[in-house]
């Protein structure tokens, strides 16, 4: 199960910010204060996505889901942000593709054999638009954890 250790303290709502690299220093910074990654890890997410893009658009609602190899990262999480207003990242596997995100699964992956498996499961999980939709509207970070698990449980 990947949000039965999903913590309040790795959910932001209501997150304002102007540019992925205002969302890479927020929810970065959160998982660096929080313990799980390194002071490098920011800058690495920048230069990564530059070359490899994390947008896409499940469903009509843009998501980002922005990580870095484990080098950077002490122990494996997941940090989620829901925007007040979408920003720009750029499609999966394109360098041209705009994705206008609203929610953000920022990910602190410390073993490389289950990177692939987890980024498949959250895809999965994204692929209801009614989820989605019901994530970009969650204001309290209890209502996304729940929204999450309870998604998690009904695919298992």
């Amino acid at each position: 199960m990947i949000w039965e250790d999903l913590k309040e303290e790795l959910v932001l709502t209501g997150l304002d910010a102007e540019s992925s690299g205002e969302v890479f220093e927020r929810l970065g910074k959160t998982l660096i204060k929080e313990g799980y990654c390194k002071d490098s890890y920011i800058d690495a997410l920048k230069a990564r996505e530059k070359d490899f893009p994390t947008g896409v658009n499940m469903g009509g609602v843009g998501i980002a889901i922005p990580h870095t190899d484990k080098s950077h990262v002490y122990k494996g999480a997941v940090a989620i942000g829901v925007l007040k207003k979408p920003v720009k990242f750029y499609q999966m596997g394109t360098t041209d593709e705009v994705v206008m995100a609203r929610l953000i699964f920022m990910l602190a992956v410390d073993d490389p054999e289950e990177h692939l498996v987890f980024l498949q499961k959250i895809l999965q999980m994204l692929q209801d638009p009614a989820t989605l939709r019901e994530l970009t509207e969650c204001t309290k970070k209890q209502d996304v954890i729940q929204i999450m698990k309870e998604k998690e449980q009904s695919l298992s």
